[in-house]
C-alpha cells in the first residue's frame, strides 16, 4: 500500500506546521498505565514527526508541549514531564545537531526550575546556527499571556516616546510575540479527537489551515504526518480571495 508520502507535492510543502499533541493521557488510561506512560510513549512520536517534518523539506515545526494551565496539574506529573523534557534534550542533542536542527523554545521560561531552563538554553545556543529544520517548543506557553505581554512591550514604547499610537499596525504585534520572525503557520494539526485551540498561537493562525484528527498523539506516527500534510495539499488558500482571484 502506498504511503500517503508518495502522494505529496514537494513544491507545495507547508512552511510552518504546528501540532498540539494531544492524547497521551488517555492512550495511557486505555492500557491501565499511569498518565506519564503516555508522555513517555509520545516522545517517539515526537522523533517521528520532526524526522517525517525534516524529510519533505518543512521548514519550522511548532510543538505544544506544555501549556501555563498545565502548571494547574498534579506535581508529580509536572515534574515527570519536565524531567521528560530534559533527558530528551540531552538524549537528542547529537542526533538533532547531525539533522541541522534549530531548536527555539516559546512561552514564558520564568516559570521554568534552574536545571530546565538551563538546558533549554544550553540546546537553543548550540543549536543556534542549524539551518534544516526549525523545531519550535512551545513551553509554559499561553497565547492570551503572549499577546498581553506584547500589549505591554508597545505600551511602553509608546510611553517612551519610541513609537506613535499612530504608527501601530499588526505588523508591530506580530514583532512582540514570543514568535517575532518566525512565519504564521500554514497548518495546524490536534490530535485525539478534541476540537479546539486551547490558548495556542490564537493571534498567529488567523488564516491557518485547521486539521483535526481522532488518533491520540502516541499513536501518531510519520504516515499519519504525511496524510495531514496530503490532506492539507488538497485545499484552496484564499485568505480573503475568491478562486477566481487566485486562478489569476
Amino acid at each position: 500500500m502506498a504511503s500517503f508520502k508518495d502522494k505529496i507535492d514537494l513544491d507545495k510543502v507547508p512552511t510552518h506546521v504546528a501540532i498540539i499533541m494531544d492524547g497521551n493521557g488517555r492512550w495511557a488510561k486505555k492500557r491501565n498505565r499511569e498518565r506519564i506512560y503516555g508522555h513517555r510513549e509520545g516522545v517517539n512520536s515526537v522523533k517521528a514527526v520532526v524526522e517525517a517534518a525534516g524529510e519533505i523539506g518543512v521548514k519550522y515545526l511548532t510543538l505544544y508541549a506544555f501549556s501555563s494551565e498545565n502548571w494547574s496539574r498534579p506535581k508529580e506529573e509536572v515534574e515527570a514531564l519536565m524531567s521528560l523534557l530534559v533527558q530528551g534534550i540531552h538524549d537528542e542533542l547529537e542526533n538533532i545537531m547531525k539533522q541541522n536542527i534549530r531548536i527555539r523554545v516559546i512561552g514564558d521560561l520564568s516559570k521554568l526550575k534552574a536545571d530546565v531552563r538551563q538546558a533549554v538554553e544550553d540546546s537553543m545556543e548550540k543549536t543556534k546556527d542549524n539551518t534544516a529544520l526549525n523545531l519550535v517548543i512551545a513551553l509554559s506557553y499561553g497565547s492570551r499571556d503572549e499577546i498581553v505581554d506584547a500589549l505591554r512591550q508597545i505600551a511602553q514604547e509608546v510611553k517612551e516616546g519610541k513609537l506613535e499610537v499612530e504608527d501601530i499596525t499588526a505588523e508591530t504585534i506580530s514583532n512582540h510575540l514570543y514568535t517575532a520572525g518566525i512565519p504564521d503557520p500554514d497548518l495546524l494539526i490536534r490530535t485525539s479527537g478534541e476540537v479546539r485551540i486551547s490558548n495556542f498561537l490564537l493571534w498567529q493562525i488567523s488564516y491557518t489551515e485547521l486539521y483535526f484528527t481522532p488518533i491520540l498523539w502516541p499513536e501518531f506516527k510519520k504516515e499519519q504526518f504525511f496524510e495531514a500534510i496530503y490532506n492539507y495539499q488538497q485545499r484552496e488558500r484564499r485568505f480573503g480571495k475568491i478562486s477566481e482571484q487566485l486562478s489569476k
